[in-house]
């Protein structure tokens, strides 16, 4: 049985200036995406066989931005919303307190296709080219945030058989030892599911379909995952003894396959490429 390491979540304090760990795996997700998409510059329909590119490195850099801005907004107020909406409708001003806590994956992933909505618009690209270039380039940066999530010691995970070789003793979540969900959060919806979708993309699906694959990709990862993963405790157990988390992955998982299917009837001259 492990014992969680107590790992000071402020890395670097200057006077009243805290840097954060939780804010540095932020920096490195969005990194991790810069690094990624640049690369992606090189694969097909971003780049034509004479090497001529549809995409630039501005492009890269713009979307960034405004992607930043999605993951942060919708972040937070998908949590306010999906996760205590009463508390926050009776404490409206709370909403705005991000260095409390309180982001969820679900709410960024709106405010991120809200970005794509907009830069697919601005820039008169096909909205699932946009779609299919930037879903390789996000599994890492989840990979990352659930490293801060370890770091933090949250998002603890359900209770676990003592003999279990991995189990693990959170501090703030009692003397029984418990699987270390950050972990395999980590490995799954960030590593895996990188390698999966990275791989996929290389093949020249057509348009719409990585984009497909990533949401259905994640919310099959994330569904297992809750059943390892302590429910949130003002929550509980929903309905059909499924959590918050794991109902937000069923229409995820639906209309990723939906999708998936719908894109691989379509003719390839009707693809944007």
């Amino acid at each position: 049985m492990l014992i969680h390491p107590e790992i000071n979540p402020v890395a670097l304090q200057i006077g009243p200036v805290a840097v954060h760990w939780y804010g540095l795996t932020y920096l490195v997700a969005f990194g991790l995406f810069l690094l990624l998409a640049r690369l992606r510059l090189k694969h097909p329909p971003y780049v034509s066989l004479t090497g001529d590119r549809a995409w630039s490195y501005k492009d890269i850099e713009d979307f960034l931005f405004i992607g930043v801005m999605g993951v942060v907004l919708g972040g937070r107020i998908g949590y306010c919303l999906f996760y205590k909406p009463g508390y926050y409708a009776s404490h409206p001003l709370e909403i705005l307190a991000v260095w409390q806590g309180g982001m969820s994956f679900h709410g960024g992933m709106l405010g991120v296709v809200a970005a794509m909505v907009w830069f697919a618009y601005s820039r008169k690209k096909p909205f699932w080219q946009v779609a299919d270039f930037v879903a390789p380039c996000v599994p890492t940066g989840l990979a990352s945030g659930r490293v801060g999530n370890f770091i933090n010691g949250e998002l603890w995970g359900r209770v676990a058989d003592p003999s279990l070789p991995w189990a693990m003793v959170f501090r703030g979540a009692g003397d029984a030892p418990r699987h270390p969900s950050q972990v395999y959060q980590f490995l799954m919806e960030g590593l895996l599911l990188f390698v999966l979708l990275w791989w996929y993309a290389r093949t020249a699906p057509q348009q719409g379909r990585v984009a497909a694959a990533f949401l259905a990709g994640y919310g099959v990862f994330r569904f297992i995952a809750e059943f390892f993963r302590e429910p949130d405790a003002h929550l509980g157990l929903l309905s059909l003894g499924m959590s918050m988390g794991q109902w937000l992955c069923v229409p995820m998982v639906l209309g990723g396959a939906a999708l998936w299917l719908y894109f691989g009837k379509q003719p390839a001259a009707s693809q944007g490429r």
